[in-house]
């Protein structure tokens, strides 16, 4: 399996990072060696002194795919989650910088954390309006819709799979929204999906 993050997805947060708004999805992987073990803390590298939570609706892939046309890319997953893109700021400025990837600050071990859950997209209702939200220490940091992607689930699945085949628990990280921040030791995150805790985690 492998993780597929799309980043720059939410106007709000490009623009709070001072980026440039793209032309077409920004697209980069995650090892599984990234996947924040289940019952574990998220441990701060010793590399970073600045890494931030991004909070992500998360799609999980049901069947091989390649060159999926849009309007058949509902048919290619049923569940939906939440997790963290654990993000090492400072060192992804220095990459970018340089022009370099960002895999360093994406990508290193437990920079993925996944919900303990999945929920049936038909439950759920209408994808393209989904709530979502992360809670620090029981304060609401982050709280997104999906109706503000600049492109939503169907259209990233078109487009992520003119160039990767999809697969069986493949897992795609569509973006976060405004709110970023950075994570202390002893920090509590939480995320909810609607009305559904998804996980919560501390932070060492």
């Amino acid at each position: 399996m492998k993780i597929i993050c799309v980043g720059r997805n939410y106007t709000e947060h490009i623009e709070e990072l001072k980026n440039e708004k793209p032309d077409d999805p920004v697209i980069f992987q995650k090892p599984d060696t990234s996947i924040l073990l289940k019952k574990q803390p998220f441990f701060i590298p010793d590399f970073s002194n600045d890494v931030h939570y991004e909070v992500e609706v998360l799609v999980k892939i049901k069947k091989i795919g390649k060159h999926i046309q849009q309007k058949f890319a509902h048919k290619y997953y049923d569940e939906i989650g939440l997790g963290i893109d654990f993000t090492a700021r400072d060192l992804q400025q220095k990459l970018k910088d340089k022009g370099l990837p960002w895999e360093k600050a994406k990508a290193f071990d437990g920079a993925a954390v996944i919900g303990n859950k999945w929920l049936d997209k038909n439950q759920l209702g209408n994808v393209d309006k989904l709530n979502f939200s992360l809670l620090k220490n029981d304060v609401v940091v982050q709280q997104g819709n999906t109706s503000h992607m600049l492109w939503k689930i169907d259209e990233l699945i078109a487009y992520i799979s003119t160039y990767f085949t999809l697969k069986i628990g493949d897992i795609i990280f569509t973006g976060t929204p405004a709110g970023v921040g950075p994570v202390t030791p002893e920090d509590r995150l939480t995320g909810f999906l609607e009305d559904t805790k998804m996980f919560s985690i501390k932070v060492k």
